[in-house]
């Protein structure tokens, strides 16, 4: 290179999927059959309804030309629309969501908005590795904050109320947690958004998983008292709408909050294309039977993920959520990074090792539903050698 990288990239490591899937690649190109159960891609389509808007819009000659920063009107009021039906919550369509090209986006967005260098970021010491990349690109200081196993993944409030978090602006949730599929608990929430009332500390709750094998009502952040005031929301049509490569998303919360994350949005992109808007606007009026079948078939590939996890001597919570499991390696494995690398090779078949998502889940592994029950039925043939 002509000029040195930027001093932002100097703790920064390609994305670990982004590596695997080359080394996967190759191993596909040698003539083996790799079942890749680690990225967490909905193999399953979009509603028809959804297909059939997309394909309606793109040929109306008027709707290939930029798009409003905002959004369509019309499409954040199908968002509200949607919050409103599935959270019981009620935000101004105009002023109180922003739509995104998916929930990544509004990560870096918001921590361009809010966090100068040197301000401190609470990261959940197990979560998605976006949140510390990017606030290492921002030259913001990463704070981990311990989730513990013993209290079901939750923050370790009592901890937090010990720490000298004076330079802290921002905290990262995701609940439902991924990896750990933890869901979330209304009073610990609420005890949080207290916190950041006293500690003036703005709250990013991460909330792509509520729709996605959850036995209870769907709870988002906004819908507790005084969250407003401390809290944004992210969420996305990837995961809950089978949308993952369509990058429609949004953040809510205060218009104040909003107001400064268009300053960003505004000049990085511009606009989202208008047929895919008009198919999200109809993805938010999917039925509630349309949601239930989707689910249906993830329960059923669960339950054959949680044969492989048996085959493999891991255990388990029965009760976890999202579109993920998560399981500990038995004790007898010394390096669980080792052991996912010799089943990749002895088996072809690529299990995530948790340390991708912190230290603690060194001990771990995770398994996407995003393959169908035939395939894995196929993994369990694999390495039962039946």
């Amino acid at each position: 290179m002509i000029i040195p990288p930027a001093h932002r990239l100097q703790h920064l490591k390609e994305y670990y999927f982004s590596v695997k899937l080359q080394e996967i690649r190759r191993m596909e190109e040698a003539g083996h059959q790799v079942i890749n159960m680690g990225i967490g891609s909905p193999d399953l389509m979009p509603s028809q309804a959804t297909i059939e808007a997309l394909c309606e819009s793109v040929q109306r000659p008027g709707n290939h030309g930029y798009q409003p920063y905002k959004g369509l009107p019309a499409l954040r009021k199908a968002i509200t629309d949607w919050l409103s039906r599935t959270y019981g919550i009620t935000l101004n369509p105009e002023t109180e969501v922003l739509p995104l090209m998916g929930s990544k986006e509004g990560i870096t967005h918001i921590s361009l908005a809010f966090l100068n260098p040197g301000d401190e970021v609470l990261v959940p010491e197990l979560g998605y590795p976006a949140y510390t990349a990017v606030t290492q690109m921002v030259e913001a200081n990463v704070r981990y904050y311990p989730l513990l196993e013993a209290h079901h993944w939750q923050p370790d409030l009592d901890f937090l109320r010990q720490q000298n978090l004076d330079s802290v602006k921002l905290m990262w949730l995701n609940y439902p947690h991924m990896p750990t599929g933890a869901a979330p608990d209304p009073a610990v929430l609420q005890q949080l958004i207290d916190f950041a009332h006293d500690r003036h500390i703005l709250l990013c709750h991460d909330n792509p998983y509520s729709l996605v094998l959850n036995p209870a009502k769907p709870l988002s952040l906004l819908s507790l008292p005084g969250a407003r005031e401390v809290a944004l929301e992210l969420n996305s049509l990837s995961k809950s709408h089978n949308m993952a490569g369509w990058r429609v998303g949004w953040v809510a919360g205060q218009k104040a909050y909003l107001d400064e994350i268009i300053k960003v949005k505004s000049n990085v992109d511009s606009g989202m294309f208008r047929p895919v808007q008009d198919a999200a606007i109809q993805a938010l009026n999917n039925t509630e039977a349309w949601h239930e079948e989707r689910n249906a078939i993830y329960e059923k590939r669960r339950s054959i993920v949680f044969d492989i996890l048996d085959t493999l001597s891991c255990t388990y919570d029965l009760q976890q959520q999202g579109l993920f499991v998560w399981a500990k390696a038995p004790d007898t494995i010394t390096s669980v990074e080792q052991w996912v690398d010799e089943i990749l090779q002895q088996h072809q078949v690529f299990i995530t090792p948790g340390f991708i998502f912190g230290q603690k889940g060194a001990r771990y592994i995770r398994i996407s539903l995003c393959n169908t029950a035939h395939v894995l039925k196929e993994v369990l043939q694999r390495l039962t050698g039946a």
